[in-house]
């Protein structure tokens, strides 16, 4: 390391500022919400540093730097535009060892000030050591994502427990890991979903026995998404890296398989048509016994759990055998395939409404209410309907619908895979015959097909030459 990371207690101290421009805006802002006694020397101020001394939140001295002002300083930041003046003022902190930052001059500071992810009392800081502040911002933005504001809270609860719990298990063995099943498990859920009350209950409950759990875990019902690894939530992320055991099926790639943590189980409960490797029965008892053997169980499904994805008799069997679990939902096939392919599910010109139909039921058959989704104006999103496409062209046509009413089959969509297939209920099935694309592939039916090829923007890298083809092609 170039640098001994180091967080500064400078609350009512003494910290000078020489400078009255946007940076030294920017520290000075730093340095007042760390409570620092900031004193700042500069001719001109910008608005809003003349409006915190105004409110006096610092003292201006309205002047040039002058060698003397370095007196009882405990921090000092140069931050003018001239650079000899920040190398002059360096110069004096370092041979009175004064801890100095000088802007855009990392060769002349003795600390850096790093980008900081605030969630008091916890506080993250990332540094490039000078080398590119612009990235280390960036590094932020990209973690600030990942630390839910509820960190802030969860510090709160530690600090309020932390007598109790050193005093319960007294070994540092032990206490460190009620810590780690605290911070990772149900009572840190618990705190991030806003039921404090519930965290605070399960902690004295845990204390009061003084074990390390309940020997109860609980499932997390998460949706994976249509495919691509960036559209999984910041949550459904940071659930799978808590989970003891992971239970996916086929429609959760294996990029978003390698997110979850790696020593984690995995068990593969996928269904495809007429071959299952576990029946949904099976699934929904296992998943209950894992939670009852105290595993956290990470619940993968493709999509969102709630949308043709069976997460309500999932749930439903969990809620019936006292199992805790959460949902969290996940974008849905016909959003993010329609998205990657360019065509809106609803357009104030074409269509006014959606409807989402699963291509086969539960007993296998198709016996849809067709004269419904023969309506005008609307967009259909046929789930699992590749199979059953010959009955959805016929039914929909002896309902009226032209034959030359768009379609567009999407395969694999929002991954390296995608491939998009254009044409109409009167040549759709010459096309499958011809291109023959395979599960999963969603199918949408309606006008607002034909802005594919105008709003088409996602190509995919392993199959640009096959990706989105052009009603005028077939």
């Amino acid at each position: 390391m170039d640098y001994f990371p180091i967080f500064l207690d400078i609350k009512s101290k003494q910290c000078l500022v020489v400078g009255g421009g946007a940076v030294a805006e920017r520290k000075t802002a730093s340095l007042l919400k760390s409570g620092a006694d900031v004193i700042l020397i500069s001719p001109t101020l910008t608005a809003s540093l003349s409006s915190w001394r105004d409110a006096g939140q610092l003292t201006h001295i309205e002047r040039m730097f002058d060698d003397r002002d370095l007196t009882g300083a405990h921090l000092v930041i140069a931050a003018t535009s001239d650079r000899q003046v920040n190398r002059r003022i360096a110069e004096l902190a370092n041979n009175q060892r004064i801890p100095i930052n000088v802007a855009d001059q990392p060769e002349l500071c003795s600390f850096i000030v790093p980008s900081v992810i605030d969630r008091s009392p916890v506080v993250a800081a990332i540094s490039t050591g000078g080398a590119s502040p612009v990235l280390a911002r960036l590094i932020r933005s990209r973690m600030e994502s990942m630390i839910p504001a509820g960190y802030g809270r969860l510090a709160e609860l530690c600090s309020r427990f932390r007598q109790k719990v050193k005093e319960t298990f007294v070994n540092p063995t032990d206490r460190r890991l009620f810590w780690d099943r605290v911070l990772d498990g149900g009572v840190a859920e618990r705190i991030f979903t806003g039921h404090a009350e519930e965290a605070d209950q399960l902690m004295e409950k845990a204390l009061g026995e003084a074990r390390l759990f309940d020997g109860m875990g609980e499932v997390y019902l998460v949706g994976a998404g249509p495919g691509d690894p960036d559209l999984l939530t910041f949550r459904a992320l940071r659930l799978m890296q808590q989970a003891d055991v992971v239970v996916y099926d086929r429609l959760v790639a294996k990029p978003i398989l390698e997110m979850a943590r790696h020593d984690a189980e995995h068990i593969y409960v996928g269904k495809e048509r007429d071959k299952h490797a576990m029946r949904q029965e099976e699934i929904n008892k296992l998943l209950a016994r894992l939670a009852k053997a105290g595993k956290r169980v990470v619940r993968l499904k493709g999509g969102d759990p709630f949308i043709f994805g069976r997460g309500g008799e999932e749930i439903d069997t969990l809620a019936e055998e006292g199992v805790p679990f959460q949902v969290i939902p996940g974008i849905t096939a016909a959003a993010g395939c329609a998205s990657y392919s360019g065509i809106p599910l609803t357009h104030r010109d074409y269509a006014q409404s959606v409807t989402f139909v699963t291509g086969h039921l539960k007993d296998g058959s198709m016996n849809l209410n067709w004269s419904m989704l023969a309506q005008p104006n609307q967009t259909l999103v046929f789930y699992m309907g590749l199979v059953g496409l010959p009955v959805i062209c016929r039914e929909l046509k002896a309902q009226g619908v032209a034959a030359d009413m768009p379609v567009a089959l999407i395969q694999q969509g929002t991954t390296q895979m995608q491939r998009v297939f254009i044409g109409n209920l009167g040549n759709i099935i010459e096309i499958v015959e011809r291109e023959k694309p395979k599960p999963p592939t969603l199918i949408i039916v309606g006008r607002v097909v034909e802005l594919q090829e105008k709003l088409s923007w996602y190509k995919a890298p392993e199959h640009s030459e096959q990706g989105a083809t052009s009603p005028v092609d077939f």
